[in-house]
């Protein structure tokens, strides 16, 4: 991974939470005018030459989980979860087209209607002729997350790096909501991370970066043209490699 100052991507995977799609204290659980926000940033580093996938999670619609500890069955309440990860992708790929961006949507569950299924080699291929790739329904298998997704999918097409659009502008070593002395870290090592229990992305997501060394960047989205900043590999954020 290149220092700080001298970040150069080929080939990225942004994950964007669900909720970030939403307006806060909006009863709409899709805002276009956030999501143009993101597409537009998405183009602006597209334009660059930047091969770029991403992973939209579906927490704006639905959290398999929490309905799973309502009492719901934990495997069904993933699979809807799933699908919101679907509608999400559809409204980011909806304002990417209208920009003039070419894009496909791949999902790991078969709904030909609306989505090309997950070819890895396809994907690959989408990637190089310039076509922004979204991959949605998460790995297509219940009880993992859209960390996860973002983890894999990034290892399938041998991205140079997992962007996590946050709401906050890094790592630190406690909830910087609660803690106001709380400190931010520049630079971690996957080791370092786990030793200190910090919430990076959940375990099987972590572990499977750790396993084939794919840099984390976790970064504040909101922040102004935050996302296209760290597309084109601008310094922001907080970086978890192998190397300290």
């Amino acid at each position: 991974m290149p220092d700080d100052e001298t970040r150069k991507f080929k080939r990225v995977l942004i994950k964007l939470s669900g909720e970030a799609l939403r307006e806060v204290g909006s009863h709409d659980n899709i805002s276009p005018p956030i999501v143009e926000s993101i597409a537009s940033q998405i183009k602006a580093a597209h334009q660059s030459g930047l091969e770029i996938a991403v992973v939209v999670g579906g927490g704006n619609f639905w959290r398999g989980i929490s309905a799973s500890n309502r009492g719901m069955e934990r495997a069904t309440a993933d699979y809807m979860g799933m699908l919101a990860t679907v509608m999400n992708s559809l409204a980011v790929q909806s304002m990417l087209e209208g920009m003039d961006v070419p894009t496909r949507v791949q999902s790991a569950i078969k709904m030909d209607n609306v989505a090309e299924p997950f070819i890895r080699r396809k994907a690959m291929r989408h990637l190089e002729l310039g076509r922004v790739v979204i991959f949605a329904a998460g790995t297509g298998n219940p009880f993992f997350s859209t960390d996860t997704t973002a983890a894999l999918r990034a290892s399938e097409i041998s991205a140079d790096v997992v962007l996590k659009a946050t709401k906050v502008d890094g790592i630190y070593d406690s909830d910087p909501n609660k803690n106001p002395n709380a400190v931010r870290y520049e630079r971690l090592t996957y080791q370092e991370a786990l030793t200190r229990q910090l919430k990076v992305m959940d375990a099987t997501a972590f572990s499977l970066c750790q396993e084939n060394n794919m840099p984390i960047v976790v970064f504040d989205m909101n922040g102004p043209d935050n996302i296209r900043r760290a597309l084109t590999g601008e310094s922001i954020g907080t970086i978890v490699t192998n190397d300290a």
